[in-house]
């Protein structure tokens, strides 16, 4: 979503403003701008329409050097993506603000404001606080406490970073429901709302509570929580690296992160198991006590997550464990029971997806015994507000649509399968299968990967179509349900999922020879039952595009096959999502869409 950059130093803070919103990038944007207190005291707003290369342009012919400024990327909310709505938003020259997140209430403060003589110039919500501010300024207030009483005026979720030409020593930032991050240096400080956007000139980072309001100064920062009290926040050191946000040899961040694969599964199981077994003492010590008493999960996640649960879920009832999984936008709305004895277990990258954090805050009071997240970012909120985090290793995902971070997710739950499985009478041999079946899993993800150029020719098959169907059944109905998703992600086709089994209720009437029909044919007990399903779609002349273990006899004409060998069965689901991850891919660039930052999407969904 949305990104936030900022900086105050003794050196033009121009050139770091640049390059942490060309890091932010990866989120998804429409517009981007910049503001500066320039060497005569003012600020110079400059804003664009498009890459944040366009903006750069600009400030670059401009000359103007600034040692204290804000910037912003925005993903349209309030107000089509047009230079008039991007930020940071002004009220005259008082006042400058950039803003995460949405403003309920806008509506009725913007009334307000109008009557008072304030003029719009824009669509956008974040306008409005400009002008609360410039009105709290304009009765006296200075600019720390014109923030603290704006931000009880405002409803709705947001990170704010401010500043003014009148205070030339601070940004004021706060955050609610939105993140926002402190980078600490020395003699300077910077602001952003992810630590990629800073890596470059800090790796030290002090991370925003929830009501949290901070003054950043150039020889330190001072914070205050919800209540006004001044606290410390502890300074972390991100364990992210700078040239992990390169792309080094590959033409997309989607395809690098698809290939690192087989590296990061064996980061995310290094240490966790030994001699055949799951050392669960390396979950945390909390964690022993908390799943002695689970007799029932409860799973909530968006998107790409969702479709990890799904599959999850299956792992986890075949291990005797009850299961409901619920996308995180419906669940907070709707009633439910919450049966005895319930894990609440989250499953996001980003660790501050809106709808996930929602839900899980109001866990907390619907009876739940404790809350698990499954999380790439360990300095994320999810993590911070969780019991227990249990992380994956894939290391910072670039791309929008998700690769890695899915198969490390997977990885993950099925290593809380396996202690989940050892309360149900999971046996020492049954355990020691399925930990070997880990330990094989990024080798077998390697030759997968070595059927890129076979599958890049089996995209040719996609280039001029507009629709396109994938069939699964089990646990492999989550993963064409995964597959479509990011076909339709980054190649903008029209892709839909089905339970194979329920062709004959609907699907079939699309069926023709223009519709692809995408399949994984795994050697397991419904192999035969899909078969079935797969001579229904050729006797209607669907074209099909099968992935099949080596085992299997197809028995099908008119059809393109790529054969996977030796693939475990419990780990199945994971192996046979990296062939869908290329077949997208390389579809996307036959069709030449932007592949890691598809139009309309954003990485991280930080706002409802």
């Amino acid at each position: 979503m949305c990104g936030i950059v900022g900086a105050i130093a003794e050196r033009n803070v121009l050139p770091i403003l640049m390059e942490g919103l060309q890091r932010l990038e990866y989120r998804g944007y429409d517009s981007a701008g910049v503001a500066v207190r320039d060497a005569n005291g003012e600020l110079k707003r400059f804003r664009a329409l498009g890459k944040v290369a366009v903006l750069k342009k600009l400030v670059d012919s401009s000359e103007v050097r600034g040692d204290l400024g804000i910037a912003h990327t925005r993903w349209a909310t309030h107000g089509a993506p047009a230079e008039r709505n991007a930020h940071p938003h002004m009220s005259g020259v008082r006042v400058a603000v950039v803003h995460n997140g949405i403003i309920e209430n806008h509506n009725e403060l913007r009334d307000r404001l109008m009557v008072r003589g304030y003029e719009f110039t824009s669509e956008t919500d974040t306008e409005v606080i400009a002008h609360l501010l410039a009105d709290k300024l304009e009765s006296g207030k200075e600019l720390f406490e014109a923030v603290a009483e704006a931000i009880n005026e405002l409803e709705g979720a947001y990170a704010l970073a401010v500043s003014s030409p009148e205070d030339s020593g601070r940004i004021i930032v706060t955050r609610k429901g939105s993140p926002l991050v402190i980078g600490v240096g020395e003699g300077e400080n910077f602001i952003a709302s992810d630590v990629a956007a800073l890596l470059s000139v800090t790796r030290n980072f002090i991370f925003l509570e929830e009501g949290d309001i901070a003054e950043v100064r150039r020889d330190g920062v001072t914070v205050f929580n919800a209540d006004g009290d001044e606290v410390v926040r502890g300074i972390k050191k991100s364990e992210l690296s700078s040239s992990s946000v390169d792309k080094g040899p590959y033409a997309h961040y989607m395809l690098k992160e698809i290939f690192e694969q087989p590296g990061v599964i064996s980061e995310t199981l290094e240490g966790r198991i030994h001699n055949g077994r799951l050392l669960e003492a390396s979950f945390g010590h909390e964690t022993t006590a908390l799943l002695d008493k689970t007799r029932h999960v409860q799973i909530i996640a968006c998107g790409t997550s969702y479709h990890a649960g799904l599959i999850a879920k299956y792992w986890l009832e075949e291990a005797g464990v009850s299961c409901n999984v619920e996308v995180a936008s419906e669940y907070r709305y709707r009633k439910f029971v919450v049966p005895d004895d319930s894990l609440f277990i989250t499953i996001s990258q980003s660790g501050e997806t809106a709808d996930t954090l929602a839900a899980l805050r109001s866990s907390r009071s619907q009876g739940y015994i404790g809350t698990l997240c499954v999380c790439n970012v360990p300095e994320s909120s999810l993590v911070r507000e969780s019991d227990v985090s249990l992380m994956t290793r894939a290391g910072t995902e670039i791309g929008v649509a998700s690769t890695k971070a899915f198969t490390t997710q997977l990885v993950a739950l099925r290593l809380l399968v396996i202690a989940l499985a050892r309360r149900n009478g999971l046996t020492s041999g049954q355990e020691e299968k399925m930990v070997n079946e880990l330990q094989a899993l990024p080798r077998q993800v390697e030759v997968v990967l070595q059927l890129d150029g076979e599958i890049e020719k089996m995209a040719r098959g996609f280039a001029d179509k507009h629709h396109a169907l994938f069939l699964g059944r089990g646990a492999f109905y989550p993963v064409a349900m995964e597959g479509a998703l990011k076909l339709k992600e980054v190649s903008y086709i029209h892709a839909e999922a089905y339970p194979a089994g329920e062709l004959k209720h609907g699907p079939l009437a699309l069926v023709d020879a223009s519709m692809p029909v995408v399949c994984a044919l795994p050697d397991d007990p419904l192999l035969g039952k899909v078969l079935s399903n797969l001579q229904e779609v050729r006797a209607r002349g669907g074209e099909l595009f099968l992935f099949s273990d080596h085992k299997v006899s197809v028995g099908l004409d008119h059809y393109q096959n790529l054969t996977l060998s030796d693939i475990y069965p419990g780990t199945a689901p994971i192996v046979y999502s990296i062939p869908l991850q290329l077949l997208a891919y390389h579809v996307a660039g036959l069709k030449g869409t932007d592949v890691d930052q598809p139009r309309n999407l954003a990485k991280s969904v930080t706002v409802e």
